[in-house]
């Protein structure tokens, strides 16, 4: 038996993978606890998960407008080095407490990879959205050095300063969950396992019978995270959709109620919905191109729409599109027109429901949660 501790965010889309590789671990008789905010762990895992507790900084808003580079500045300087920092005394306690063999630190849980290096616990990395393993920041000019530096100055003050290699990689091991068909990247250590699905503990109750089973399903989500800007967007989409009420219906996932519950037969509107369940039945899906969204709807074979809005949704997108398994809309500039094309062209045309299919086969081969935990307890029997 072996003991892993997970470090992460207080970020469901970067909990939930973790948790269905920890819940994996634990069935094989492995000890798992977890260095994060106890109140986010606990809602994903449960009330009896081992939650060595982490301080996390207040949640910040970022001007809805800010693209590119503002937007990768704000990340980085705005939450990921002050959640280093307020993650590191917890994780260090975490550590000390609980002695484990191998640390899994989420990649933008860099908390998890100094008090790793500091310790000479061995470490990995779950990288729950591939746009850093492939790259993505290096294409911005400047902005991979300026991120290095950031990481040097962590580790001067939080982990060891000897050590070279890049915080956002482990060494020995990087869990990626996709595919190769989705990145290239020249890290090493990376392992595609596909998607590590985690049944959601909460999930929304959901009206079953209000589905046609005479028409097409679409799921249109933005993630919780862009309901501030998204009005126009879910609006344009549910004219889209209404003007094709004869083939189509749409369920909308609206946390925020910017469309103000509007419903009828043909658009559902919902402060919440049971995504995994409702993937088995969509056709189709229109989206942000937020990783777990596209991955999770590849995963059923269903083809995207993708609208993206900032951070690593480009980079998602356009894998997704070179795949062929996607069209890509402008966000900002989307209307029903040409949402309503592109719904038209990913539920009419046989290429885009192949190539989905095609990637739904080549996630579901490469293992999910079984493979990484695979990997995880390898890394951990290493002498």
């Amino acid at each position: 038996m072996s003991r892993f501790l997970f470090v992460v965010p207080p970020l469901v889309g970067h909990i939930n993978p973790a948790a269905a590789v920890a819940a994996e671990l634990t069935a094989r008789g492995h000890r798992v606890a977890w260095a994060a905010a106890p109140e986010a762990v606990r809602e994903a895992v449960g009330a009896d998960a081992d939650v060595y507790p982490c301080t996390v900084p207040a949640q910040v808003r970022r001007p809805p407008g800010m693209r590119g580079a503002a937007a990768l500045r704000f990340l980085w300087e705005d939450y990921l080095v002050p959640l280093a920092e307020a993650m590191t005394p917890g994780t260090r306690e975490a550590v000390d407490g609980f002695r484990p063999d191998v640390l899994v630190a989420d990649q933008q849980a860099l908390a998890g990879a100094l008090a790793a290096e500091r310790s000479g616990v061995r470490w990995a990395t779950s990288a729950t959205t591939p746009a850093e393993v492939g790259g993505a920041t290096a294409a911005l000019p400047g902005a991979e050095a300026w991120v290095r530096t950031l990481l040097a100055g962590l580790r001067k003050r939080f982990g060891d300063p000897g050590a070279t290699h890049d915080l956002r990689f482990s060494p020995e091991l990087v869990l990626v969950y996709t595919v190769a068909e989705l990145v290239e990247t020249s890290v090493p250590s990376v392992r595609f396992v596909g998607s590590a699905l985690h049944t959601r503990r909460a999930a929304p109750d959901f009206p079953w019978e209000w589905l046609d089973r005479n028409r097409d399903t679409v799921l249109v989500s933005l993630g919780t995270v862009n309901t501030d800007n998204g009005g126009h967007f879910l609006a344009e989409c549910t004219a889209a959709v209404r003007s094709r009420a004869h083939r189509l219906q749409a369920v909308i996932n609206d946390p925020g109620g910017v469309l103000d519950g509007a419903s009828d037969d043909t658009v559902l509107t919902l402060p919440g919905v049971p995504q995994l369940d409702l993937l088995a039945r969509a056709s189709a899906v229109v989206c942000h191109a937020g990783h777990n969204t596209v991955i999770e709807s590849l995963w059923q074979g269903v083809p995207l729409v993708v609208a993206p809005i900032r951070d690593d949704q480009p980079f998602v997108a356009d894998r997704a599109t070179a795949a062929g398994a996607a069209v890509r809309v402008r966000f900002g500039r989307a209307d029903r027109v040409g949402l309503g094309a592109a719904l038209d062209t990913v539920l009419d045309g046989p290429d885009h429901r192949a190539a989905a299919r095609r990637l739904r086969d080549r996630l579901r081969a490469a293992g999910g949660a079984g493979a990484a935990a695979g990997h995880l307890e390898a890394l951990a029997a290493r002498p």
